[in-house]
């Protein structure tokens, strides 16, 4: 086998590695949104109806959440004078308030994060395929090419 066609050989290989990798990530981040999406909705949340956007809508995707979680801190803030978890004295009763909506608030911020690193997976995945595919093209025989372009020409 010459080194020509070893060269090719391995190029191939990567090709379809790449391209399977990239629709590996596809397929994970579909379901990693498909599950956060499903835990959201069955928390049966809605957005408040004072929020800036989205008001009324159920809580199921990232801006939604978002604005959800920026809600309930305004919320909070209201119940508790503009002071935050930190800055109330440990025997203040508002402070249970500050605390809950902390957790409410970082509970909805990860599901937002989820959302991001499922799309940004997706993203690489198109990526990864676009590459192998370019990989592929990369790897025509030049011979096979200039066939392809005689039989264009003369079509």
């Amino acid at each position: 086998m010459s080194d020509s066609s070893k060269s090719h050989k391995t190029v191939r290989v990567l090709s379809v590695l790449v391209i399977v990798s990239g629709v590996i990530f596809i397929v994970a981040a579909i379901g990693s949104w498909a599950a956060v999406k499903a835990q959201l909705t069955a928390e049966n949340i809605t957005v408040a109806e004072d929020a800036g956007r989205f008001a009324g809508e159920a809580v199921d995707g990232p801006f939604t959440a978002y604005e959800q979680a920026n809600v309930i801190n305004k919320h909070a803030l209201a119940a508790t004078g503009g002071k935050t978890y930190a800055e109330l004295a440990q025997d203040d009763p508002a402070r249970q308030t500050a605390m809950t909506a902390s957790f409410l608030r970082a509970s909805l911020f990860t599901s937002v994060l989820a959302f991001g690193v499922s799309a940004m997976a997706g993203g690489l995945g198109i990526t990864l395929i676009i590459i192998g595919v370019a990989l592929g093209f990369v790897d025509r025989d030049p011979d096979e090419a200039d066939q392809d372009k005689t039989q264009a020409a003369t079509s």
